[in-house]
């Protein structure tokens, strides 16, 4: 009898891990951290949906192809040799997260990450066909009517219009969009047709459905900002010294007794991930502002100043900091490191681009024929050229070796390449039996853009002696 109770009770004490998932009603706000919000949704779309439309040079001016293997970015044409780029690119993101996380917090998060920006447009189209908050509340808790699938209907129906064609842009940057747009949409590859599909199943997905859940439970970078922030970082914080104890102002209620924060819920109403800000600061908060455009007004109609939540920081509540002297904790050595760090980079990184030479060259001497004797007694080895013209217009240039005495190539000494194409050439060095030793001797190609003497590669090889 005994065992049974104990078992009874260890059974009703069980605890579960997962959270039961409750549907967020998002409220609109408007505010001055809202209307920035808006512009970044703007900018970021406005730029990602517009630039696979410009043309450069009779083509499209960003595109990654990756059957030519070659990225286009405007007048700069990169080549799989060029993948040092793509890892100094990936360096400076990772500190300009950094430095943007120590002053900020996660203001990538709520203004620019993609899940941020298709989430806002996905809840603005949910807003004008289905309503306000309590509009879409009454509405998913009533009965299926024919009224509420059409409303259902339309939303979803433009809802998978904006994530099909942002997954058709997304491709677009990988296959020139002239060639999408004549094959679309039967004639797409198999692999055009996949991505298509997965990253606009993804943005239906996610910006439908899973919402704050992505940045709750997916996105690592909610788990590691905490690490990134100290106490001089500015968050959006709920000031309890002004606030509490909250309460409505009612009639006989004694105002004086009662702090700033009316609690009224506004904030948790329009929070995106539906944290109460009033609880401290939390993994789930993206740092949109939101709660801020929200209470603002409320502390306006009691006649109270702004700021009970706010944009600061945990030092700035604590000690009660002037602006100034927040402003003078933001620039200490942790940020002025990064910052040098940075400009640091992106400065080389221009310099090196810069200072790059358009021309790239391979030189592979052919292992089929080690060394031979010619017709005049000369030793002769035979080299294959790989010239890649990184410039955006035809080339031609002029070939030279050096090293060894009397080196000299033999046939055309002059070889044509098309603009951002890459010509294989086959030449021949023939030098006299006595110009070096037995062996391997070292010798240089000289290849010369005849329209600009700048451009120019030397490059190491061997010529082999018998």
């Amino acid at each position: 009898m005994d065992n049974q109770q104990e078992t009874s009770k260890a059974a009703s004490s069980q605890v579960s891990f997962y959270e039961k998932h409750k549907k967020i009603y998002i409220r609109e706000v408007q505010g001055w951290w809202n209307t920035w919000r808006w512009a970044l949704v703007w900018f970021t779309q406005v730029l990602f949906f517009g630039v696979p439309w410009l043309e450069w040079n009779d083509r499209q001016a960003v595109l990654f192809h990756l059957v030519e293997r070659k990225f286009y970015l405007f007048g700069l044409v990169l080549w799989p040799q060029d993948v040092f780029y793509l890892a100094v690119l990936l360096i400076i993101s990772a500190y300009a997260l950094f430095l943007f996380t120590a002053i900020a917090g996660r203001l990538f998060c709520g203004y620019a990450c993609p899940q941020t920006v298709y989430t806002e447009i996905f809840v603005w189209v949910e807003n004008r066909i289905e309503g306000d908050r309590a509009a879409r509340m009454k509405l998913d808790k009533g009965p299926l009517t024919l009224r509420k699938f059409g409303l259902k209907f339309a939303k979803h129906l433009v809802w998978l219009v904006i994530s099909f064609w942002t997954g058709f842009t997304l491709v677009a940057y990988f296959t020139p969009v002239s060639e999408l747009l004549a094959a679309f949409p039967l004639d797409l590859s198999g692999w055009e047709m996949f991505w298509t599909l997965f990253y606009g199943g993804f943005c239906y997905m996610q910006a439908g459905f899973l919402r704050e859940q992505v940045c709750k439970y997916m996105c690592p970078y909610a788990r590691f900002q905490g690490v990134m922030f100290d106490p001089d970082t500015l968050v959006i914080t709920y000031d309890p010294e002004r606030g509490e104890p909250r309460g409505a102002r009612r009639k006989g209620t004694d105002a004086a007794a009662l702090g700033d924060c009316v609690d009224c819920g506004l904030c948790v109403a329009v929070c995106p991930t539906g944290i109460d800000i009033r609880k401290g600061i939390q993994y789930e908060c993206i740092g949109c502002g939101a709660c801020i455009d929200a209470c603002d007004p409320v502390m306006d109609k009691i006649g109270k100043p702004r700021g009970l939540i706010r944009y600061t920081t945990e030092n700035a509540l604590a000690k009660h900091f002037s602006p100034r002297e927040v402003i003078a904790h933001i620039l200490r050595p942790r940020i002025i490191l990064y910052s040098v760090i940075l400009l640091g980079i992106m400065l080389a990184t221009a310099w090196s681009l810069a200072v790059r030479v358009p021309l790239k060259v391979d030189v592979i001497r052919d292992r089929s024929i080690l060394a031979r004797e010619a017709d005049d007694g000369r030793i002769e080895n035979v080299y294959n050229l790989k010239i890649m013209n990184t410039t955006e217009s035809p080339q031609r240039y002029a070939l030279a070796v050096e090293g060894m005495a009397d080196a000299e190539i033999v046939g055309e000494k002059w070889v044509p390449v098309d603009s951002a194409e890459n010509h294989e050439v086959t030449i021949v060095v023939r030098v006299p039996p006595e110009s070096g030793k037995a062996g391997a001797n070292t010798i240089y190609f000289d290849i010369r853009a005849e329209a600009d003497q700048k451009i120019a590669v030397r490059e190491k090889a061997s010529f082999l002696m018998p």
